[in-house]
């Protein structure tokens, strides 16, 4: 029973966003439980190579597709070159998302920065999951993850926390319908995610880092392996039985 839980032998899949914190780990969890990875990244190239070759070292199948998910015609294809690669997918996960933390990206403004989360992280993931799907569907099978967030819900102050609650509280309500249009052939799930030690907040500052213990019952930063271990789970057949559901991942927090 134990193996089963963790195999992945042979599951064609994706990670969108595989270049670095969440979406890397998600990658090479899947490997290590057997599955074939297309690795997804946007601008770092070397990146996404140095990955492929990681988990291609740990047995599996990897290829590496670039790709500006700003970018609708690019997003198509991505979907497409995806699919067609290894004569279709077992699972999606689109854990990409703009960065408006951290980099040039913290320096937009406002209204910049929902202009680019919005066609990043909502419309794209609509438009290519919504695709995927349809695919699925015909395939006879699938799973799509995507990424929400677990205030999302209940709200958080500032303009971060006004642009993510809007963004991600619009995917995770895309995702519940997409998995009523897409049941009982494919699941979807999203992944709710608390506060996680990514390239924001391995720098944040002292407040940030009380409030982080604070808020979190289990006393800790969630690690990047924290959310892949639950991505791994949604796709694998121990969680054949859940659909349209919010996976938070955040330490016990009541949000």
């Amino acid at each position: 029973m134990a193996e089963r839980l963790t195999n992945l032998q042979n599951l064609r899949t994706i990670v969108l966003g595989a270049t670095s914190g969440i979406g890397r780990a998600t990658a090479l969890s899947l490997a290590v439980a057997g599955a074939d990875v297309i690795v997804h990244g946007r601008s770092r190239t070397d990146e996404a190579e140095g990955l492929a070759d990681q988990i291609r070292l740990l047995g599996g199948r990897s290829a590496v597709l670039m790709a500006d998910l700003a970018d609708r015609d690019a997003g198509d294809q991505l979907v497409s070159q995806a699919w067609d690669l290894w004569g279709g997918l077992d699972a999606w996960l689109h854990i990409a998302g703009a960065d408006t933390l951290t980099g040039p990206g913290a320096k937009l403004t406002f209204d910049q920065k929902l202009d680019r989360l919005w066609a990043v992280d909502v419309v794209a993931t609509m438009r290519l999951c919504r695709e995927v799907g349809r695919r699925m569907k015909s395939q006879g099978s699938g799973a799509i993850v995507t990424m929400g967030w677990d205030q999302a819900e209940t709200g958080m102050e500032g303009d971060s926390g006004e642009l993510f609650a809007a963004i991600k509280g619009a995917i995770m309500a895309f995702t519940r319908s997409l998995a009523l249009s897409l049941a009982p052939t494919v699941r979807v799930n999203a992944l709710a995610p608390g506060w996680i030690r990514t390239a924001w907040g391995e720098n944040a500052p002292q407040a940030w880092q009380d409030r982080v213990i604070r808020e979190t019952p289990l006393a800790r930063w969630g690690e990047p392996e924290d959310i892949a271990n639950m991505a791994r789970f949604l796709v694998s057949a121990d969680s054949a039985f859940v659909t349209g559901q919010i996976m938070r991942v955040n330490g016990g927090a009541i949000c």
